[in-house]
């Protein structure tokens, strides 16, 4: 068991090491003020003048010139090499909901991790935003407004199934994995009603629906993992 390093009632901003812009950043850390790095993530608060509440990670990608700018007793080095800097994150903070910058948008191999680190993290209650789409581990019931048209994206990281409400394209019934039945571009008929059977699903939307995707993510139940 990893020891709970950072503890906040409120939302928290986590960053990476992949490119984030300012517009953003500064969405992201709008819902979430408090902002944790991801080792080389560091490099990017500081490049927004702002300062990480604390970097953790094995600290190879952190350069010299960046570190000597934070406060020693902020860095948290983890040095073992078998999870990622998002998951030695992710083992760490404690936060009702995280926003990730810096985790898509960049190598393929890093985004691939990340999306994996969702699913196998799902109780933490994660959105990753990229500079278009938002993307989380559905939890085991979530309920959200949208428009309708909007796009409703479902990917399994696993074999799963989800009922369905509120999609164009129901999903009642499919046996979900993903080397056979995925669910991208779906679509809203107006607010939608899922209800998950295991922990391997992602759903993916338009950001312009962030702030009521963190909501309706906060309220949700949680997959009960400590």
């Amino acid at each position: 068991m990893n020891p709970t390093i950072v503890s906040k009632i409120e939302p928290i901003t986590l960053v990476g090491g992949a490119e984030v812009s300012q517009e953003l950043f500064f969405a992201a850390i709008a819902l979430g003020p408090r902002i944790i790095a991801a080792d080389g993530g560091a490099a990017q608060v500081l490049a927004y003048d702002a300062m990480p509440e604390c970097v953790i990670g094995d600290m190879d990608s952190l350069d010299a010139s960046d570190r000597a700018r934070i406060a020693a007793d902020r860095i948290i080095p983890v040095s073992e090499q078998d999870s990622t800097d998002f998951e030695k994150v992710l083992q760490r903070v404690r936060a009702p909901i995280c926003l990730g910058v810096g985790f898509l948008g960049g190598r393929v191999d890093h985004e691939l991790a990340a999306l994996s680190a969702l699913v196998r993290y799902a109780h933490r209650k994660v959105i990753l935003m990229g500079e278009d789409d938002i993307i989380f581990a559905l939890p085991p019931s979530f309920a959200l407004h949208l428009p309708t048209e909007e796009r409703v994206s479902l990917f399994p990281m696993g074999a799963c199934k989800v009922t369905s409400d509120g999609l164009y394209w129901p999903t009642n019934g499919l046996e979900f994995h993903p080397t056979a039945q995925i669910g991208t571009s779906n679509k809203a008929t107006g607010p939608i009603d899922l209800t998950c059977s295991d922990p391997n699903m992602l759903i993916i939307l338009p950001r312009e629906h962030l702030a009521s995707a963190v909501d309706a993510l906060v309220r949700a139940p949680d997959w009960g993992s400590s």
